[in-house]
């Protein structure tokens, strides 16, 4: 094996990618150099470097991203109320980017030839990965190995780590497992049952929320501090962006809230059914907005709401890094300076309750919208307006 030639995997320390370390050996005679974005999963850092260096990996790198994936990634996308299709947050979408980006760092560290990930020929993340590695490593070759390896069943997989020495989990013996994708944003559960979207979602599946009917008979209150847009602390505490959303997460799991079961349309064409659970930012999109209320104006408001269907979009199809979702960005931050205060939330069974807002912004005026009489709004100007506006029906 030449120690010069190096390719530089997105390993995740089970299975699939154990199976994909070897076979990237077997059939590249490279230096396989094992890399691990740490961005809140679950993560067993001592198998990751036991299975790794099991199977001949000198170089393993865990790096923690999770900070930079809250701040530079989540935030600015909640900025943007980015929600696709209606529904779904963006959870594993917006993890992609960061990941790619932080492994053509590595290649280019290391001098590596190519990046290798592990996402299947049918889903989205194919194409998220690699719009990012071509981004920041163009001259660097990219090894899709779902897409051209001759093993074409979860059977010839099982097959191939028996002949390898590669352990099996239980759960992966025979039939396939869920799908399972997890970050600090959220959770996403794919496959088995979930595929024919007449069967109701097995409650086993939920990892980080609890039914509505075991969720407490009590309420939850907690205030979101924000700042040039962006949340910094809980009930008046200054947290770090992950031990904020760590926070959250908590507390909207325990009270059943951030539960999503989808149909979506996957960038590729295939429609896929998925269950989400997003409990931190589903409190965070709606407090958002909540502050943008009394601090921003109609018009930048609206204009938000106008481009948001085509930002999500973007952000699903793998497209962080392009100029069009750039320059949404500029619009969606436009006048994030002027979003500071807090929101105070009722968490109850699912459903999240504005309790207060609270800014020092002159947006909102009392003044303006009180029932009482004042001399701050001029009423005579009213029939001019809609005088106005009649002749635009013409």
């Amino acid at each position: 094996m030449k120690s010069n030639k190096r390719i530089v995997l997105a390993y995740s320390g089970g299975l699939d990618t154990s199976i994909i370390l070897k076979w990237l050996q077997e059939n590249y005679k490279a230096e396989v150099i094992a890399y691990t974005a740490d961005i809140g999963q679950e993560i067993d850092k001592k198998k990751i470097i036991k299975n790794a260096k099991n199977l001949g990996v000198k170089k393993i790198i865990i790096k923690d991203l999770k900070d930079i994936f809250v701040k530079d990634y989540i935030y600015p996308m909640i900025r943007g109320h980015a929600i696709y299709e209606g529904v779904y947050l963006l959870g594993t979408s917006i993890a992609r980017p960061l990941i790619a980006k932080d492994q053509i760092r590595i290649a280019k560290k290391f001098k590596a030839y190519a990046v290798s990930h592990g996402s299947t020929g049918k889903g989205n993340d194919q194409v998220r990965f690699e719009l990012g590695y071509h981004y920041f490593g163009p001259k660097i070759k990219i090894i899709a190995p779902w897409r051209i390896w001759k093993l074409k069943s979860r059977t010839d997989l099982i097959n191939y780590a028996k002949k390898n020495g590669i352990p099996i989990p239980k759960d992966k013996k025979g039939a396939p497992p869920f799908s399972i994708d997890d970050n600090l944003f959220h959770t996403s559960t794919e496959g088995k049952v979930l595929e024919n979207p007449k069967n109701s979602a097995p409650d086993f599946i939920f990892q980080r929320t609890v039914s509505l009917e075991k969720a407490p008979n009590k309420a939850s209150y907690v205030t979101i501090g924000f700042k040039n847009g962006d949340p910094i602390t809980i009930n008046g505490k200054k947290l770090s962006p992950s031990k904020l959303l760590e926070r959250l997460n908590q507390l909207a799991g325990k009270n059943g809230i951030g539960r999503v079961d989808l149909v979506e349309n996957r960038f590729i064409g295939i429609k896929s059914r998925g269950v989400y659970e997003t409990p931190g930012g589903t409190l965070l999109i709606n407090a958002h907005r909540a502050i943008e209320s009394v601090t921003l104006d109609k018009e930048t408001m609206h204009k938000k709401d106008e481009i948001m269907p085509k930002y999500a979009e973007l952000i699903y199809n793998g497209y962080w890094y392009s100029k069009s979702r750039f320059k949404l960005q500029k619009i969606v931050d436009l006048k994030r300076n002027k979003v500071n205060g807090s929101v105070k939330l009722k968490l109850y069974k699912g459903n999240i309750i504005i309790v207060s807002r609270q800014t020092k912004s002159n947006a909102y005026s009392l003044k303006k919208v009180s029932f009482e009489e004042n001399k701050t709004f001029n009423k005579s100007n009213v029939e001019r307006f809609i005088n106005f506006h009649k002749k635009k029906l013409k």
